[in-house]
This record gives C-alpha cells, structure tokens and sequence, in this order.
C-alpha cells in the first residue's frame, strides 16, 4: 500500500508540475481534496486573531501557499508524502481563473440550469478547458479580467452551480481522491481557459452597493424568478424558492415578490408556512429583515 501511495504522489506532483508549467499555481491535496499539509497556527493561543495568510514563511495556508516555482511545488509535496492530487488556485495571473462547478449531487440539473441562465442572460459558453469529477459532474475554466475579484459561491447563481473564484481552487485533472480520479474532457485538454462572457461575469460579481438605494418593480426579473419556482418539481421546491428569494433581496425586489414567490411556491405543492419561513430564511441569508 505505501508504494501505491508513493506512486500516486509521484504522478500528482508530476501533473501538479505540469500545470504550472502552463502558469497556474498549485498546491497539493490529501485524498478528500482538502489542502494536504495542515495550518501550522491551529493550536494558537487566539484561534479569533488575525489569520495568517502565509506571512510566516511556513507552509499550511491552503490556497495561499500556491505557486508556479517548481523548487517550492517539490518541498510542498515533500512536506506532504501522503498528497494524491493538487489544486489550482482560483483568481490570480496570468490567467485569473473562474471555475465552474456544475455539481451533479443536487435534485437540479445544473447543465440545464446553466443553459436557462444562458439563455435568459443572452450568453454562451465558449469551449474552454472542462474537468471531468468522479461523482459525474464537470468543471469549466474561464478566465477574469485582472481587476475583477470573483468570490465564491454555492448555488447562489443557480442550484447545483458553484463558483470557485478568488480564494478557492480547483482539483486539478489528475488528482485521484476517495471518489476517483479528475480528468480532463476529451477534446479539451489543448485548449487554454477561455475568457468569460460578460453576461455571465456580471452575474458572478457582487452587485453594487447604492448609497441610497431605491427600490425597483418586481418587472421581467421579478416574473422570471416566480415562474423559476413554479417550474420546480417534487424534491427541488425549497431549494429553488430559496435561491429565487435570495436573488429577489439582492436585487431590491424582495419585499414586493414575497406573495408571488409564495403564491408559486403554494402551487408547487408547499404549504403557506413552508414557503414563507424559506424566505425569510432567504432574507436573513442576504442581509434582510423579512
């Protein structure tokens, strides 16, 4: 077992080394695709104080301790012999990476939920490099312009779709986890990430906070996001009433949707009280009194 082990970090590093070739800086993982090496202040006296961010010279910082340098990629396998994949740090040059995770363990078809925002935004995605995950599900890479800092997300842009952006990382194709082994789609490993469509890029980024911000009519948004929950079948009604709701609050529209939200959720088969409680959950979640 320890020369698989062996083996199997030889051949993440080699991968890991490769992509750095190509500029994306890497970091090594343990089989549960977590950062391999540990944070060397998790027994610090004040756990609460500021985080270190790799300041203090050692390795442990996740994300942080990313690179393209081939010598410190080597030590930070060294430090961690027991590291079977790496992870590709989101967000910073030359490429700016943006991923997206269409996950398949929700009820939501995530490829049809990216083709609807698609085509209700007015984008395509363009072919880009896609990673293939053992549970089925796939990651596409897209690249930022350099003064766009893309956060994080799960299911805030549509269930199922997550955004790993500046902060986050991707597992590299390569990598073999608990699950299997990440691959990268037929046809696309030529390719270099491709830029994001500014549709979709605006979507991504946090919406702009007004000073005295005024609130819009629900209009073509606000009917969009009520037949998006009436079109939710047995087993996806909470979580698209829930998303549909957060978007609702983000964009101003909130209050003035809560009755048609509910009223569409009722139609889905939820109950009144159901439907009410998920917004308001959905309104403490984004910052708003229900």
């Amino acid at each position: 077992m320890a020369t698989i082990d062996r083996q199997t970090t030889t051949l993440a590093l080699a991968h890991a080394l490769s992509a750095a070739e190509r500029g994306l800086a890497v970091i090594p993982l343990s089989r549960t695709k977590l950062p391999a090496l540990r944070s060397p202040h998790r027994a610090g006296p004040d756990p609460a104080g500021p985080r270190c961010h790799g300041e203090c010279g050692r390795f442990g910082h996740g994300v942080y301790d990313a690179s393209t340098d081939p010598v410190r990629i080597r030590e930070l396998f060294a430090a961690a012999p027991w590291a079977t994949g790496y992870g590709i740090a989101c967000g910073l040059p030359p490429y700016h990476l943006i991923g997206v995770d269409l996950d398949t363990k929700s009820d939501t078809d995530s490829s049809v939920a990216l083709r609807e925002l698609a085509l209700r935004h007015l984008f395509t995605i363009p072919e880009t490099v896609v990673v293939l995950t053992p549970s089925g599900g796939r990651h596409l890479w897209l690249t930022g312009p350099p003064d766009a800092v893309v956060p994080n997300s799960a299911g805030r842009l549509a269930p199922g779709i997550d955004i790993r952006g500046a902060g986050g990382y991707l597992v590299g194709p390569g990598s073999r986890t608990d699950h299997g082994v990440y691959a990268t789609a037929p046809g696309t490993s030529h390719l270099a990430p491709a830029a994001c469509p500014p549709s979709l890029l605006r979507l991504l980024l946090p919406p702009p906070r007004a000073s005295h911000p005024a609130a819009p009519a629900p209009g073509d948004h606000g009917r969009g996001l009520v037949h998006f929950v009436l079109s939710a079948h047995e087993g996806q009604r909470n979580t698209r009433l829930f998303w549909a709701a957060c978007r609702a609050y983000e964009n101003g529209i909130g209050p003035a949707l809560a009755d048609p939200l509910t009223e569409a959720a009722r139609h889905t088969g939820l109950s009144e009280r159901e439907a009410r409680a998920t917004i308001a959950s959905a309104a403490r979640m984004t910052g708003h009194q229900p």
